[in-house]
């Protein structure tokens, strides 16, 4: 089973994900008001690699959470997140690696200790990778995954829709 070329790393493997919208917005464009986001001349619709990440991101969160670890301890953590900033998790890898008090002025061997731990710790650094140097210097690393972007197989109509109400809520109106 080892011998199986799907289960080589050294072999390129390309897959597929397919997925399913109907009246939805899978992933909407913050500069034409959240609509879908399309290819002008064909109109299918795009989903951009961060957005597929994102989804992978939050899935590997939400089964981690209702899984448990699963022996894997702290490993399924993600990085790309929302609530904490990335120099503050970059800190944190410092310390875990036991090299806290070399933050400031680290030398290429605790940078390389840092990235390491923070491959360790990190589900979505270890599968995207990242760039870690955003004040505090925690390394480089290109992941295994890459992701293009997404496209849908048939045209889509991006519909803008107002909501109306005919339901008077105060007396006087």
């Amino acid at each position: 089973m080892s011998n199986a070329p799907y289960c080589d790393p050294n072999r390129r493997h390309d897959f597929i994900l397919l997925f399913d919208v109907t009246d939805g917005n899978p992933n909407g464009d913050p500069d034409a008001g959240n609509l879908p986001r399309t290819d002008p001349e064909t109109m299918q619709g795009i989903v951009t690699d961060v957005c597929l990440k994102r989804k992978v991101r939050n899935f590997v969160a939400l089964a981690d959470a209702i899984n448990g670890p699963n022996g894997s301890g702290n490993q399924n953590r993600i990085y790309v997140q929302d609530e904490t900033a990335l120099n503050t998790l970059h800190e944190q890898g410092y310390k875990d690696a036991g090299i806290g008090d070399k933050v400031k002025k680290p030398q290429r061997g605790d940078i390389n200790t840092a990235r390491s731990q923070m491959c360790k710790d990190f589900y979505d650094i270890r599968m995207f990778g990242a760039v870690m140097t955003t004040g505090v210097n925690a390394g480089q690393v290109r992941g295994p995954l890459q992701m293009t972007f997404a496209r849908s197989v048939d045209p889509i109509i991006p519909l803008d829709f107002s909501i109306t109400r005919i339901a008077v809520t105060k007396p006087e109106d």
